[in-house]
């Protein structure tokens, strides 16, 4: 049996774990009457060299630091839901529409999924899901179905630093399906025509998947994060390189215009190197965004991307919701996971730290 754990399946309860080449995160949410309430968040650091661009590199470190975010938030519990961020192969494929279930499933899992995937078939892990019905150009009644495939060799790390963790994963995941399902209600504000860009900044790269229906069409993972960010900002500033990214905080980007020749002018006379170094950073970030975006309407003529969604500790960053609208001429929000779930908080969360929570919450709402 594939241990892709039952991505689009429900378990006992538990509870959310993220991992971030920083920090794990944990969340845990509750049942109050008809809304839920936010009852535990922690996170734990963790060191350089544990985890790197999607993949546990120590998971004796990574089921150490996971033991210590559940003794440190008092948590006892037995399962958790995780997610792997940018390591999935997502695609949707048409396939018979008079295919039974067994049927179906044997031509996506096998036939289907060996055509898709980028490795053999034999080294996946691989799940789907049946999204609906339509009829093709030739009048032939088609069903849609999402496949997601993970390296096996990813997925037995997670499976194992989890075990090591005394936790069995009720689910494993992609990162952009926990988050998704925290910003489902946003999401159903735009017709099958409009496209939302949802842009997860994280610690060492960028996640942009672009959501239609609620569904992930296209993703991609661009290696521009806030430690890119922050690196630039030490440098230009003669500081020592640093896996904390505290300089962010309270960092600002300047409102930009364009001049007559097309060049960023800064208002307010000029800048210091610090900003210009992270301007060229974010600068490159939102040329990959733009990239991003066109291949995708290169495919899909009919849609529209109507809305740029920021989440990650990148998001954060003052102002990039406007720099980038005016890069990109794309309207552009911060996700407010604690908003969009309308979560009832025993403390206070700085609005500054909401786009991070985005994807544990949606990890966590999986185990309610």
């Amino acid at each position: 049996m594939d241990s892709l754990k039952a991505i689009f399946n429900r378990k006992p309860p538990g509870v959310g774990i993220e991992l971030t080449p920083e920090k794990v995160n944990l969340a845990q949410l509750r049942k109050q009457g008809t809304s839920l309430k936010l009852e535990t968040l922690a996170s734990v650091d963790i060191g350089e060299g544990v985890y790197e661009e999607g993949q546990i590199l120590d998971t004796f470190a990574m089921a150490d630091a996971i033991q210590t975010v559940l003794t440190e938030s008092k948590v006892k519990v037995k399962q958790a839901s995780t997610a792997i961020p940018g390591r999935a192969v997502a695609k949707i494929i048409p396939v018979p529409a008079e295919l039974d279930d067994e049927e179906l499933r044997e031509m996506v899992l096998n036939q289907e999924a060996s055509l898709y995937l980028p490795f053999p078939r034999e080294e996946a892990d691989v799940d789907y899901q049946k999204l609906g019905y339509f009829v093709d150009e030739d009048g032939i009644e088609k069903v849609k179905v999402l496949l997601v495939g993970v390296r096996k060799e990813l997925t037995d790390s997670y499976i194992e630093a989890f075990q090591q963790a005394g936790l069995t994963l009720n689910v494993l995941e992609t990162s952009s399906f926990a988050l998704i399902r925290t910003i489902r209600e946003q999401l159903r504000q735009f017709t099958p025509q409009e496209a939302a860009a949802v842009v997860d900044i994280g610690f060492e790269s960028t996640e942009i998947s672009i959501i239609v229906d609620g569904v992930p069409h296209f993703s991609r993972t661009v290696p521009t994060g806030t430690y890119q960010v922050q690196s630039a900002l030490s440098r230009a500033m003669n500081l020592p390189p640093s896996r904390h990214t505290d300089l962010l905080q309270g960092m600002t980007v300047p409102v930009q215009t364009m001049d007559t020749v097309g060049a960023l002018q800064v208002g307010g006379g000029g800048t210091n190197p610090g900003t210009t170094a992270m301007l060229r950073v974010l600068g490159e970030l939102s040329d990959e965004l733009r990239r991003s975006i066109d291949f995708y309407l290169n495919q899909e003529e009919e849609m529209e991307v109507v809305q740029l969604l920021l989440a990650g500790p990148g998001a954060s960053i003052g102002q990039l919701d406007e720099f980038l609208a005016q890069r990109l001429s794309i309207p552009t929000s911060q996700i407010d996971p604690i908003s969009a779930l309308s979560l009832d908080l025993a403390e206070d969360i700085p609005e500054s730290q909401r786009p991070a929570l985005a994807t544990v919450l949606g990890l966590s709402l999986r185990e309610v």
